[in-house]
């Protein structure tokens, strides 16, 4: 049985210097907040795939629970009604109660499952390595419909509608971006591109799918009929998935550049770089910033409108892990074993849990509670601590 330590190391200023309160920026012990994000049931946070959180950061974070997967867990999780879902490296789909961390069924792929799941219809839908889109009942793990892929599938299926239809958009490593059916995962329109794609599909504007590729172009196509509207070139594989706002579009590649895009202009808008390591996490869109993990093993916040760099916050392993942006704090995990929080205006550190276990996995959330899956086959639950000593909060357990 693994050992975890359980740290949670606060930033160098007191409570009260930061305002007062404690981790999230409220009393301890106070009552149990609405929250705005009660589910997260796609992948970034669906639609745009900006990686935000309507809510502040949980406050006095602790372990709620650990749900042990059959290997290592590097899918972001979605969660809806009540439950957790997520795969792993065995190709296991696990459904977890999110209430206690307890197993309520699973169900084995062929292979690897590396995509997030998407929630929809009383379905949960996920793509493996195996080649397979799989659509699931949530409640039972009953397979409802498969779709053959011609290579394996790495990213997570965006829900939209077409011509009155219930629809999935989705990308595959074969190169071709899918538009499918909800009810039966039979194709609307399918677009081809000249190689691997990788990341999920953004929505933009409801009328485009906006995506990067192995081809290193920014993709525009019609949901309504597969076309292709517009594209960017940028110098490098896009490796991951998109971020959106507004008519922005904003993408990592393998050239260790990030770049802020538009359907209306064949060249980017602007073109961040730094030390010559790729971009691998997806990024996420704040008010001023957009903010993307690297394998310099740091977490970079970029002006939105500029292009600037505005800090880089070190940590002591790479940054692949998606970040999420709350109303104050960006999350995100390292492969140094820590989840983070840091002030988005400029990046000090809010705190880290040290989970014990590498953290490629992007955090979700939903409820007042953060997931994320770890290395060695882990999921965390963590939620907001109600204890009226904060310093409870701060521990190492067995």
């Amino acid at each position: 049985m693994r050992r975890l330590a359980w740290v949670i190391l606060l930033a160098a200023c007191s409570p009260e210097e930061k305002g007062g309160g404690s981790v999230g920026g409220a009393e301890a012990g106070a009552e149990p907040r609405a929250w705005n994000t009660v589910e997260w049931t796609v992948t970034r946070g669906g639609g745009g795939l900006t990686g935000r959180v309507s809510d502040p950061l949980p406050r006095a974070l602790e372990l709620a629970w650990t749900y042990e997967a059959v290997a290592g867990v590097t899918a972001e999780a979605v969660i809806g009604g009540g439950r957790v879902f997520v795969g792993d490296v065995t190709g296991m789909f696990h459904a977890i109660d999110l209430a206690d961390g307890g197993k309520l069924w699973e169900f084995e792929t062929g292979d690897s499952i590396e995509a997030a799941a998407c929630l929809a219809g009383g379905l949960v839908i996920f793509g493996s390595n195996d080649g397979w889109l799989r659509a699931l009942e949530q409640d039972s793990g009953k397979l409802v419909w498969q779709v053959e892929g011609e290579d394996k599938f790495t990213s997570g299926a965006n829900p939209v509608e077409v011509g009155g239809e219930d629809c999935l958009l989705v990308n595959g490593y074969d190169g071709i971006a899918r538009c499918l059916r909800l009810a039966d995962g039979s194709v609307v329109w399918e677009y081809p591109t000249s190689n691997y794609i990788n990341g999920s599909p953004a929505v933009v504007d409801g009328k485009w799918t906006v995506f990067g590729g192995c081809d290193a172009m920014l993709h525009w196509v019609g949901i309504g009929d597969g076309e292709l509207e517009a594209s960017v070139e940028t110098e490098a594989y896009i490796t991951s998935t998109v971020a959106t706002l507004g008519d922005r579009v904003f993408s990592g590649n393998y050239a260790n550049q990030v770049v802020a895009a538009t359907a209306a202009e064949e060249a980017p808008l602007w073109v961040y770089t730094d030390r010559d390591f790729p971009f691998f996490s997806a990024p996420a869109v704040g008010e001023e910033a957009v903010f993307i993990g690297s394998r310099d093993k740091a977490l970079h916040a970029i002006g939105r409108d500029s292009g600037e760099g505005l800090w880089k916050f070190p940590t002591g392993g790479r940054v692949e892990s998606s970040p999420l942006v709350f109303d104050d704090a960006v999350v995100f995990g390292s492969s140094d074993g820590r989840l983070y929080a840091l002030d988005p205006a400029d990046g000090s550190e809010i705190l880290a849990v040290d989970l014990g276990e590498e953290l490629v996995a992007a955090p979700a959330f939903a409820g007042g509670t953060i997931v994320i899956g770890g290395g060695d086959g882990s999921v965390f639950a963590l939620a907001e601590a109600h204890s009226e000593n904060p310093a409870e909060q701060s521990q190492t357990k067995p």
